[in-house]
């Protein structure tokens, strides 16, 4: 592994001087790049200098650097961890061999599709995420939302320098495709259907980066386990960064609650006209943004059923969270998992091959790691002493994907009617009345120390810095 040099057109530690062909491919992708970023990145923030942390090391003890950025100047760069060359492959077909550098032909369409499904995602959230910039509820806020649509921006980076380094033309093709697609669009859409979703307001992001960035952090775990080294030392690499999307998700929502329930708790009354008339976002309303990103981001995972599962996992091109720590025999031929299925109405649990349940047990992993938040939250509420809780719906409500997909079902696990569905889905699910008065409360609060009345300040700044620092200079 070389140094990082900066000077160089593209930062990185992959030697990429020494490949002149690939270097100057990057360099072509780039102002392709840099032209998407001015095109659909974060809205009219070209000239503002953020207090950025920039990726300079793969070293956990000093892999980052803190300072004022311009967004356009931020330095994107391509980093993976480190080689070892004793890893070896830790289950499939492949378990025991040792890790692959390049390519092998019979996994190259598979590896392809893994590779440009992940870095369709990046790009995409940033699409989403444009316009939030306008609508802060404070300068802190303000910069988080930046370091993470910098960070998408160099996690796209990283899958591009795969495609263009291992795939050739048809990696090259991939690349400008990644550029091309556009979240929401008819006509060429993103990948994945959460990432074609709007996000209109803060709290929708701060649900997205809770909720959708955790299947990011689950699906690049699961990639860290791969065979093909480059694709494994990259996410690995990767998820160092995630962490802070989600640590914003979690504490955005933490804070929202937090401000409801003081507000709550001074006029005494749980009447949602009342909370709303003194301007912070009721529980229910709050709990209806939930269910609903909550139930879009499972669907990320896949068919509860999937061929194409348990040829990724038996090819090992991708692994299962945590794969070292399990138990078995890391081959899981003549092995069972239980998923949901409907059988006359009602939801019941059948026994299929683990190899095809492998999106289930993903899901999940990631199901008891998000249900772990939600409850952080409610210590929030409990702490406040209201009685109303959140909590994550049922595995089966709101589901357009795999089994389940269009299953009539409450939160609380109850197949309902297509009557009671109709009556009641405006309970369960974010009603276009929310989302207009979320959005009249969403008004941009940008001096330094200063918030939004919706929303508490955090109880720390960032990297040591105090509250009211000031996070970005507006030029």
């Amino acid at each position: 592994m070389s140094t990082i040099n900066y000077s160089e057109k593209i930062p990185n530690n992959v030697n990429l001087g020494e490949d002149r062909t690939l270097q100057r491919a990057l360099e072509q992708w780039q102002p392709n790049f840099i032209r998407w970023w001015d095109d659909v990145g974060p809205d009219g923030s070209t000239d503002y200098e953020v207090y950025l942390r920039t990726a300079v090391s793969v070293d956990p003890q000093g892999w980052a650097q803190f300072g004022h950025v311009k967004m356009r100047d931020y330095r994107w760069g391509i980093f993976l961890n480190p080689m070892d060359g004793e890893r070896a492959i830790q289950f499939g077909d492949h378990k025991g061999e040792k890790v692959w550098q390049d390519v092998p032909g019979e996994h190259r369409a598979n590896l392809r599709r893994i590779i440009v499904t992940q870095g369709d995602t990046e790009p995409a959230s940033v699409e989403q995420q444009r316009h939030l910039g306008l609508t802060a509820p404070s300068m802190y806020d303000l910069r988080n939302l930046f370091q993470i649509n910098v960070e998408e921006g160099r996690h796209l980076w990283a899958m591009v320098y795969l495609l263009h380094k291992h795939f050739g033309r048809d990696g090259r093709e991939e690349a400008e495709a990644l550029l091309e697609r556009r979240s929401g669009d008819e006509n060429n859409p993103r990948i994945l259907g959460a990432f074609n979703e709007k996000t209109p307001d803060w709290l929708a992001f701060f649900m997205f980066t809770y909720f959708t960035d955790r299947d990011g952090k689950f699906q690049l775990l699961a990639l860290a386990e791969s065979g093909f080294d480059p694709l494994a030392r990259t996410t690995k690499f990767m998820l160092t960064e995630e962490a802070h999307h989600m640590f914003v998700g979690e504490s955005g929502v933490s804070r929202i609650i937090q401000r409801t329930c003081q507000v709550m708790n001074e006029l005494k009354t749980d009447d949602v006209n009342t909370i709303r008339a003194a301007g912070v976002i009721d529980l229910p309303t709050i709990q209806r943004y939930l269910n609903f990103h909550y139930s879009v981001t499972i669907d990320l995972f896949g068919a509860d059923q999937s061929s194409n599962a348990a040829t990724f996992y038996s090819s090992a091109l991708k692994g299962r969270y945590e794969e070292g720590k399990r138990g078995d025999d890391h081959v899981l031929k003549g092995q069972t998992y239980k998923v949901l299925e409907v059988h006359d109405g009602r939801i019941v649990e059948r026994e299929v091959p683990m190899l095809n349940a492998l999106n289930e047990v993903l899901r999940d992993d990631f199901i008891r790691d998000s249900v772990a938040g939600v409850e952080r939250w409610n210590k929030v509420v409990d702490k406040a002493g209201i009685t109303p809780r959140l909590h994550v719906p049922h595995k089966a409500f709101h589901r357009n994907i795999g089994a389940l997909a269009g299953i009539k079902m409450s939160p609380d696990g109850r197949a309902v009617s297509d009557s009671e569905w109709d009556a009641k889905h405006d309970e369960w699910l974010p009603t276009t009345e929310d989302r207009a008065f979320v959005a009249s409360l969403m008004g941009r609060v940008v001096e330094p120390g200063k918030f939004a009345n919706w929303i508490t300040p955090p109880v720390m700044g960032i990297n040591r810095q105090p509250i009211d620092f000031e996070y970005v200079r507006f030029n």
